[in-house]
């Protein structure tokens, strides 16, 4: 099992604190199943500046310690980039680093709201050759209350990454609800743990699989599952055409 989005990077952000933290949390996501994790420390969040250099120094190391201590598990390189109007600049400059070096970027929005230029820049991203991933739409609240936002971006090229923890009820009823919403309109392309910790923000992988087994089968556990082994290897994930989605059954959805 692929992880395409963690905080296991230590003394970054918000996630590991310590290089024994990193390594607890290496032995959770093993015991999750996973064998490859995707770094994506904060960026440009108005706490936190982690650039592409400094994050493939910290990978490399971490990778050193893993092997070390024996434990089987792959880190790459990415970065969870909150969106900011001059994005395509630090692209660029360098400053942008893709999820495990390929076209993929993971954009995080607000919790909030969603800034008037997203649209536009998504556009633009794509128009770099770059396929832009929303990070957690579920946890947004201008989301939750005007869904139909999402379903434009996806509709113009934008995926979504919906976080384990949410589709297991980890942040509440209401965001589990839209969370497997988001899943049943055709909007959800890529599960990842978001993971920050062991306890309170722990992995959750094995347990929102089961869920997406209870309530949509084993096809749709495939497609998350597969799609974050295309995204490794930089190739086109699987997704629904959202030109085949109805607006009218979109909007009776929620």
């Amino acid at each position: 099992m692929i992880d395409v989005h963690s905080h296991i990077l230590p003394s970054v952000d918000d996630g590991a604190k310590t290089l024994a933290d990193a390594i607890e949390m290496a032995k959770a996501a093993v015991a999750e199943g996973i064998t490859t994790i995707i770094a994506t420390p904060h960026h440009r969040n108005g706490a936190f500046e982690n650039d592409k250099s400094s994050i493939m120094e910290h990978v490399y190391a971490l990778n050193e310690a893993l092997q070390y201590h024996r434990i089987p598990l792959s880190v790459l390189p990415g970065q969870e980039v909150r969106i900011y109007g001059e994005w395509l600049d630090g692209y660029r400059d360098g400053d942008i680093l893709p999820l495990a070096e390929t076209k993929y970027v993971l954009i995080e929005l607000p919790s909030n709201h969603v800034p008037r230029y997203t649209e536009q820049l998504l556009f633009d991203i794509q128009l770099q050759g770059l396929v832009p991933i929303i990070a957690h739409p579920e946890r947004n609240s201008e989301l939750i209350e005007h869904p139909t936002k999402l379903y434009d971006l996806v509709k113009k090229g934008a995926l979504t990454q919906l976080t384990a923890g949410s589709i297991a009820g980890k942040f509440g009823k209401k965001i589990k609800n839209f969370s497997l919403q988001i899943i049943e309109a055709n909007l959800a392309h890529l599960i990842a743990s978001d993971a920050h910790n062991t306890t309170s923000r722990a992995f959750y992988m094995r347990e929102a699989y089961d869920v997406i087994q209870k309530q949509f089968g084993s096809q749709a556990v495939y497609v998350f599952r597969e799609n974050a082994e295309l995204l490794v290897a930089n190739e086109t994930l699987y997704k629904d055409a959202p030109e085949r989605i109805k607006k009218k059954k979109f909007l009776g959805i929620f």
